[in-house]
């Protein structure tokens, strides 16, 4: 039996663009879209072409190029030149332009802030068509352009520092021995003074590089430094410790595209729930969210009530209900501001201890209480900066005490080691940790005992030495700063809020905030992001939130539907063109009068 007949290689065809790219074809939707977009309004460099000079491309020919890329997983600007070559929509899409990389590359650095202005136009029009449903938040780590190797901590360059100089004692060492040596044959397996000397010249300058980073981290108060991309952090993931982003989205439970989304930079997700969601509201419309457990926040929380957000936060086992409280202000309420939906009326309810009508269904309970609260002492004393020369704590902390410089800010253990501020409690106290020198300290028993692998430390902000017990015995003494603080109690006046979230909303948040991440990072293949700091990640991540919400858009409404709703905003942006073309022809003329005259 014969194969199935191939065409001629040599045969001469006659057809057009149009005709080889699929009827229902995403590219043509895109070429839709992008051709309803005002550019000038959203501010796209060159969308008003010059008079004069060298013509530039289209900047919708360059808009659809990267839409395209973003949604086939075509991302990097050189695979997007060969796309414009060999991918037959790609040249439908563009009219068979061919520019080259560099000004691919450049038409996004230079409007990387307008790429969120085109995925909000989209979703805008989405929603006139689409129902909404809630707002399911989530977030995600997604690798920076920069490697491991290329981010420090503190305490990473401490340990690189300590390695270094040691290796130079070393070099050093091995120098003198050689010098000394009257034998000139060399013994199998020694470096010779040439190689030595070139190891300890590559030592030094690698030393002096790491003291330069850590110095500017001292200076700027800086926990972190990554060399290629300076805003991202290293953070715990799943696969272990990555230099990331922690990216958050907003999905909507109803249509499963992703309405909003912020960059951070933090490692975990407590706090960003408001961060998320508060430009989606419009108007003085309530938003429901749903979050998981790790974005619980008293204070952020509190922040979404009094703005017309009803946060359903999955609740820890074994509780039912979240127990809230916010500063109280001594107001009158009126019976027409309770069923008010703006963030000022609410905010004037919930502080006042009234419920607004709206929260009636999840705010269980609320009243005014009484209770005692800590008032420090006036920080207006004195506070020795620290207990002496570098020498003197580094003695008194090998007696057994850890021996805190409040100038520097860091911590010197009993084996002399420095332990860097990780963390701030809510009492005031800074933590102090070193996971590295831990982990490889020969006295680590004598300092803690426990399954961890590391000693956290706590100080006050006048504490300046603290025992080891199992150093020095349990008839140490103790600092009185820690014997007992400074300060008072007072009684003073909050609303306590007893909220209950919705658990059945709270099951849909898994259905709805997962898949979005696991498309884009899959299907996409786009889970690392190519350019770097926040401002161009963002810009990029509009790109990829846009790509996933085209494919989710079309299977939700179908191809004609999509092409519809795109076709009336397109004429509405035509007849705008058609109006002002008119009028500046009209200028035209008048000038062209004036001036024969």
């Amino acid at each position: 039996m014969a194969y199935v007949e191939s065409l001629d290689r040599n045969q001469m065809m006659i057809c057009t663009l149009d005709s080889l790219v699929d009827k229902e074809s995403m590219a043509r939707i895109i070429d839709a879209f992008v051709m309803s977009l005002d550019l000038i309004a959203l501010g796209f460099t060159k969308a008003m072409p010059a008079g004069e000079g060298r013509p530039p491309y289209d900047p919708k020919s360059l808009l659809k190029l990267y839409i395209y890329g973003s949604r086939k997983s075509i991302r990097s600007s050189r695979k997007l030149e060969e796309a414009c070559r060999v991918n037959i929509e790609v040249r439908w899409m563009t009219g068979a332009i061919e520019p080259d990389f560099r000004t691919i590359s450049d038409f996004r650095k230079d409007n990387v802030k307008c790429l969120r202005k085109v995925f909000h136009e989209f979703n805008q029009r989405m929603a006139a068509v689409l129902s909404q449903g809630l707002k399911s938040v989530d977030g995600s780590k997604f690798n920076a352009n920069n490697s491991k190797d290329r981010n420090f901590t503190a305490s990473k360059l401490d340990d690189r520092i300590t390695w270094l100089n040691n290796h130079s004692d070393e070099y050093l060492r091995q120098l003198a021995e050689l010098d000394e040596s009257d034998e000139e044959t060399i013994i199998t397996g020694q470096f010779t003074k040439e190689e030595l000397e070139e190891k300890l010249r590559e030592t030094t300058e690698r030393l002096i590089r790491y003291e330069g980073y850590r110095k500017h981290m001292e200076e700027n108060g800086l926990s972190q430094l990554s060399l290629t991309d300076p805003d991202a952090k290293l953070m715990k993931s799943k696969n272990g410790f990555i230099v990331a982003y922690n990216v958050q989205t907003s999905v909507d439970s109803e249509t499963h595209l992703i309405d909003n989304y912020v960059i951070t930079s933090n490692a975990n997700d407590c706090g960003q729930l408001h961060n998320t969601i508060k430009d989606l509201r419009q108007g003085d419309d309530i938003l429901e969210a749903i979050a998981d457990r790790g974005y619980y926040s008293d204070l952020d929380m509190i922040n979404c009530l009094e703005n017309g957000i009803i946060p359903h936060v999955i609740l820890p086992d074994g509780q039912d209900v979240y127990v809230l409280e916010l500063p109280y202000e001594e107001t009158e309420v009126a019976t027409g501001t309770m069923e008010e939906t703006s963030s000022e009326s609410l905010k004037k309810c919930l502080r006042a201890g009234v419920i607004p009508k709206v929260y009636e269904e999840v705010i269980e309970h609320i009243e005014v209480v009484e209770k005692k609260q800590f008032v420090p002492e006036e920080q207006g004393r004195a506070v020795k900066s620290s207990a002496g020369s570098e020498e003197e704590m580094l003695k008194k902390a090998s007696e057994g005490y850890f021996v805190r410089d409040s100038e520097k800010n860091i911590v010197y253990c009993p084996n002399g080691d420095m332990l860097r501020p990780t963390s701030t409690k809510k009492d005031g106290r800074t933590r102090y940790l070193n996971k590295l020198a831990c982990q490889r300290c020969m006295n680590r028993e004598r300092c803690f005992k426990g399954k961890g692998t590391w000693k956290e430390i706590d100080f006050h902000k006048g504490t300046l030495v603290k025992p080891v017990e199992l150093w020095i015995g349990s008839n140490a003494e103790i600092p009185p700063e820690e014997k007992r603080r400074k300060g008072r109690y007072a009684k003073v006046k909050v609303v306590k809020i007893v909220l209950r979230p919705d658990r059945q909303k709270m099951s849909k948040r898994m259905c709805t905030s997962e898949h979005p991440f696991g498309t884009i990072k899959r299907a996409m293949n786009a889970g690392y992001f190519l350019l770097t700091k926040t401002e161009k990640v963002d810009g990029e991540f509009a790109l990829m939130c846009l790509g996933y919400n085209l494919e989710v858009a079309k299977n939700l409404l179908g191809f004609e539907k999509m092409m519809d709703v795109m076709a009336q905003y397109r004429c509405f942006i035509l007849e705008i063109l058609s109006f002002l073309q008119f009028h500046m022809n009209i200028v035209e003329n008048q000038n062209n009068s004036c001036a024969f005259a």
